[in-house]
């Protein structure tokens, strides 16, 4: 079977066919899930203490990911488990007969990150469209609030980090990397009051260009790739090119028809860590910059707060994360550049640092 890596996992022609007869309903996945909570509910433990991370895309929230994803501890899911995401037990059975070897080549964004069908991956947006779906229509996302509610969701969501966990040995934790949560972080934490909501983020500038260059090379993508634009779609990843539907940070709509304007990146930009910081949410929030300046001394601070078993570990990942020379400023009124600056400064003020060391006398 010939694999193509253009839209983010090795998918041949069976794996199309496959992803199509899965993501046909919403409702299907579901179903299935449901079936199969049924099936193995004795299999799975309540899980404690689950991790979130999440930001706009291109925050650092892959990298972090795969840092955390390294420790025992931490259970997420994985290409593997496409496309019956919400099946992943009994997804994972079924498929054992021929499954491939883990492969690893660069995801489709061309940042130099690997992949393989092992990589961790947190494919839960589809729960979210399955149970939520009036928060997708028309052309940008409605962001939850802290007392949503929708029948069987919270139990749902449990045990499908439950059944997550259950699959990785050794795991207690589960695992986290969903951009679209920094649409409902109140609700995660009114959901999972033992949760650790972790939000990196960048310097506007910087973060606004790379934010344009995925928008136009997904758009290349969706043009010349059909099914790349509904594999993003099916999945829930609305972020860049034909399958762009922004969040509507604090009611407001923004035109995606502008998206080739560093103007329409910096005000979401704003908007979106606007929102981060009203939204009353206890989350960690991470500069990814002074993350990859300084791995070495804010990495264990991470793992102190997160409150990980093998702090060591996560040290040792340091060699991952590298610094990024500073950019210049978008071409973008001198008010809305002022606005970025202000809000990076809110959080940089706010965001995780060294623990002060006592000089001993």
């Amino acid at each position: 079977m010939k694999s193509d890596d253009s839209i983010g996992a090795p998918y041949g022609a069976l794996d199309r066919l496959l992803h199509r007869i899965a993501f046909s309903s919403l409702d299907t996945q579901r179903m299935l899930g449901d079936i199969e909570n049924r099936m193995f509910a004795g299999e799975s433990v309540p899980v404690r203490r689950p991790v979130f991370v999440t930001s706009l895309p291109r925050a650092g929230t892959t990298i972090l990911l795969e840092v955390l994803a390294a420790l025992p501890e931490f259970a997420s899911a994985t290409y593997r488990h496409m496309p019956f995401v919400l099946a992943p037990v009994l997804w994972q059975r079924l498929s054992r007969g021929f499954r491939q070897a883990g492969r690893a080549s660069e995801r489709a964004h061309g940042d130099g990150i690997a992949f393989s069908l092992d990589s961790p991956e947190a494919f839960e947006e589809v729960l979210w469209k399955a149970f939520w779906p009036e928060h997708y229509r028309g052309g940008s996302i409605r962001p939850w609030a802290r007392g949503a509610d929708k029948a069987g969701f919270a139990p749902f969501f449990e045990r499908h980090m439950a059944k997550i966990v259950a699959g990785t040995e050794g795991a207690t934790r589960y695992l986290s990397k969903n951009n679209a949560n920094i649409a409902r972080l109140a609700l995660i934490e009114r959901l999972f009051p033992d949760a650790s909501i972790v939000v990196p983020f960048r310097h506007p500038f910087a973060h606004v260009g790379s934010l344009m260059r995925q928008h136009e090379r997904f758009s290349e993508l969706h043009a010349r790739d059909p099914f790349a634009r509904r594999y993003m779609a099916d999945l829930g990843h609305f972020e860049f090119g034909a399958t762009l539907k922004p969040i509507a940070f604090a009611g407001r709509s923004p035109d995606a028809a502008r998206a080739s304007s560093p103007d329409f990146w910096l005000e979401y930009w704003c908007d979106a860590y606007e929102a981060v910081l009203a939204s009353g949410a206890s989350v960690l929030l991470v500069d990814h910059d002074e993350l990859s300046a300084r791995p070495g001394q804010l990495l264990p601070v991470l793992a102190e707060r997160l409150d990980v078993t093998r702090p060591d570990l996560l040290a040792s990942e340091a060699q991952r994360l590298q610094p990024r020379p500073p950019a210049d400023p978008p071409a973008a009124p001198g008010p809305l550049i002022a606005r970025a600056e202000r809000v990076h400064n809110e959080m940089k003020a706010r965001a995780l640092r060294d623990i002060p060391v006592l000089e001993e006398n």
